[in-house]
This record gives structure tokens, sequence and C-alpha cells, in this order.
């Protein structure tokens, strides 16, 4: 966490999720190693590319990528989260380009590269010969029967979801930190456990309206099969970093941008009026905005409250 504070940069971030069809997630399943690394480079390339796009941010953009393989039932789902800060260099490296306050880049054109880039990419693993098939999927090992059954996935919609902005670079922090290096299921959701069934809490995403909170109970041989179908291989990487922010020379261009971040608020007029940032929601009371005054982590004190004063005897 302290090497990512070093990175944080004072600009809104953006979090993109990425997340592969199921009839892919079955492939996944027996080929981990190559498919999550497809996952990886082709979700990078669709945000690179689309950013330096003149069309939509014309910049070179860095990102953080984190894997996460589980749905809240433990069941298989490979999606990558993608945490982006909100702009980046011109192509001659001279300037900060941002991109509008609470949009990143169209999520719907997003979809399409990234469909194409994974297709591509899966159709190049078959034909080396990195895939595995068994069972009901033995078939695809064929590389007619392979690109049949590819074909409809070319024309489904893929999804890839943009959440609201981060509050702020304290924000991704925090995010990072609860997130990066969890497993499929944390201590808190687990209610049960004896030789026979274990009882755990989920979130059924399918409720649109109502309470997601769920108990599902589990035979004990169940609830280890689905744990370990999110072991990662030996020396795989669930946290890559592209772009700006990747490789040795991610320090340097860090404070780079930071220098000419802190050029463009010098040459903003001091008269310039200092927008607080507000949240998306009203007050339930007003329905006046909501302004944020504080970003803090779970445990950590406040600065803008005082801590109590103790009473004399």
């Amino acid at each position: 966490m302290a090497a990512r504070a070093e990175d944080l940069l004072p600009v809104e971030y953006f979090h993109v999720v990425f997340t592969l069809p199921a009839e892919i997630a079955k492939i996944a399943y027996w080929n981990k190693k190559a498919v999550y690394d497809l996952l990886f480079r082709a979700s990078a390339e669709t945000v690179t590319t689309i950013a330096a796009d003149p069309k939509r941010l014309g910049a070179c953009i860095g990102m953080t990528s984190v894997l996460h393989t589980w749905g809240s039932a433990l069941t298989h789902h490979p999606h990558v989260h993608m945490i982006v800060p909100g702009g980046g260099l011109s192509p001659d490296g001279q300037r900060w380009i941002a991109c509008r306050p609470g949009f990143f880049l169209p999520v719907r054109v997003l979809s399409r590269l990234f469909r194409r880039l994974f297709i591509e990419g899966l159709l190049a693993l078959h034909r080396a010969g990195n895939l595995a098939f068994f069972g009901e999927l033995a078939g695809l090992a064929e590389a007619d029967a392979f690109a049949a059954w590819l074909a409809p996935l070319r024309k489904s919609e893929w999804v890839v979801y943009a959440k609201p902005p981060f509050g702020g670079p304290e924000a991704v922090l925090a995010y990072l930190s609860r997130y990066t290096h969890r497993v499929a299921i944390s201590n808190s959701r687990l209610i049960n456990a004896d030789a026979e069934t274990v009882t755990f809490r989920w979130k059924d995403y399918r409720i649109k309206n109502g309470d997601r909170q769920k108990v599902m109970r589990l035979a004990t041989d169940e609830f280890i099969r689905r744990f370990l179908i999110h072991v990662l291989p030996d020396g795989f990487h669930r946290i890559r970093h592209y772009g700006l922010l990747a490789g040795a020379g991610r320090k340097a261009i860090v404070t780079k941008i930071r220098t000419l971040l802190g050029a463009e608020s010098q040459d903003e007029a001091p008269s310039a009026e200092i927008i607080p940032l507000t949240l998306r929601q009203p007050c339930p009371d007003c329905g006046g905005p909501m302004r944020i005054v504080e970003i803090f982590r779970r445990g950590q004190q406040p600065r803008s409250r005082a801590p109590p004063r103790h009473q004399a005897a």
C-alpha cells in the first residue's frame, strides 16, 4: 500500500470492470493461466487503445488491474477490476490531458473492442495448442468446432461496467487495501461450519430492488471445491500495472505528471472558485447536495472530528 500511495495522482480516478461471458469462463476453468493472462492483456489493450484515440481522449494513460475469479456464492466468475487515473499524457509527453469530469470512456466502445481482442487472442491460443478441453467441451479441440462455438459470442454483448468515480486518491488507496489481497470469501461472511455443512452470507445481484442478502448452506466438500476453484496457478500475479504505471520508469513518469499538474494549477486565476467534491445522492433530509468532508479508512480517526474530551471526575 505504501508503494501504491507513491503512485497516486491528484486527479479523479475511475473504476472499470471487464467480465468474461459464462461460456468463456468454462474454458478458463481448465486453462486458468492462459485465459486469465489474456483477460489482463485484452482489457488493458482495450482501454489504452480507446484512450489514445484523438476522438476520445487522445492521451497515453496508465492503470492498475486486479483479477477476481469469484462471485458472491463462490461460483466461477472471472473479471478484472481496473483503476484508472482520469487522464493521461499527450503524445509528445508535454501536457496532461484530463477527461471530462465524471466521465472516462464510453463503455459500449470499450465492450466491442474488448470482445474482438479477446476472441482473437483466444483463437491464437487455440492455434498454438495452449488450450485444453475436457468433458462436454472435449470436441472444441477441433479448430472448426471451436470457431463455430465462438461465432455467437462475436455478436453477444460483453459486460464492461464503469462504476462511479472514486471520491479521490485516498479512496483509491482504501479500495486497494481492501480488495487486492482478499480471497474468495472473508471470515466475516462465515456463519457456521462443521464436518457436514458450511453456512455463509452472500449477495444475490439478480435482485434489482429489495434485500440482496441471502444465506447459503453447502456440503463441506462442495464448499471446499468452490473455494479451490479460485486458487491461482503458482506464481501468477493477480495485480498488474500497465501503460504509464508499468515498468521501472513509473516513478519518473509519476513525478513528471505531478509537475505538469502543479504547473496547471499555478496558471489558474487566483480568484477561481474551488468547487468542493460532492456525492451523487442528494441529502435525504433537505434534498441539497452532500459534500465530501473527508475520506478515511476503517479504524482511522477522522481529522474533521475532534476526539472527545475527558470529563473531569
